[in-house]
């Protein structure tokens, strides 16, 4: 017989996120009981009482809530290195037919004298980053192009990820909310299969260092 705890825990366990947030706290129990108690009755397709509910939550094992935390704590433990660029540039160019051109000539004068850079194309803009002694280059080639956006005394900080983060959900996460909880602004972010890059301000880069090695140490 199906029980309600089961189900709760169920329905629980489909938010990694939700449980991490119920074992730190952070969830008001009689919100959630109601907002999965239509779910329950529809499962167990009669009537249940929102107490039966909020105890089911409450009673959920501490292993379960904290299952989905120590995985991502093994997870960064592996990581195995950080790296940081700084004086980079960000510009942000409007879409257009000669854009791709320019990016081509620009490719053709980092390859001779190889330097940080990375191309974002969105379905109406280009930003490229580039590292500052690129700037009269960049702006040279892309002069004719329609300027959308620049930043400038920006770093990155890429992390090379442990090739476990293709099948681990909630990665990604876990970065970004140590990042936000820290006050630290993203410019950028920018990901291939093992290697995640975040571009911020100069001024911000010490602490995000901090930051990522504190998590890479827990």
């Amino acid at each position: 017989m199906v029980k309600i705890s089961d189900i709760v825990l169920k329905l629980v366990g489909q938010s990694p996120f939700l449980l991490e947030a119920l074992g730190e706290d952070l969830v008001n129990i009689s919100s959630l009981a109601r907002k999965i108690q239509p779910a329950i009755e529809q499962e167990l397709r009669k009537p249940v009482q929102l107490g039966a509910v909020v105890m089911a939550i409450k009673r959920i094992p501490h292993g379960e809530l904290f299952s989905i935390d120590k995985q991502m704590r093994q997870f960064f433990k592996k990581l195995s290195d950080i790296s940081v660029k700084s004086n980079l540039l960000d510009y942000t160019y409007l879409n257009s037919e000669s854009l791709l051109r320019q990016q081509v000539k620009l490719l053709e004068v980092i390859s001779q004298q190889p330097k940080f850079y990375t191309f974002s194309q969105g379905t109406s803009e280009t930003t490229i980053i580039v590292n500052d002694s690129l700037k009269g280059v960049v702006e040279s080639l892309f002069q004719k192009e329609k300027l959308l956006n620049r930043l400038e005394n920006l770093s990155a900080i890429t992390l090379m990820l442990p090739v476990e983060n293709q099948g681990l959900y909630g990665v990604y996460y876990y970065i970004l909310k140590e990042m936000a909880w820290n006050a630290l602004n993203l410019v950028e972010l920018i990901s291939t299969t093992n290697e995640f890059t975040m571009i911020l301000q100069e001024k911000d880069s010490q602490k995000a260092f901090e930051v990522l090695m504190a998590l890479r140490r827990r």
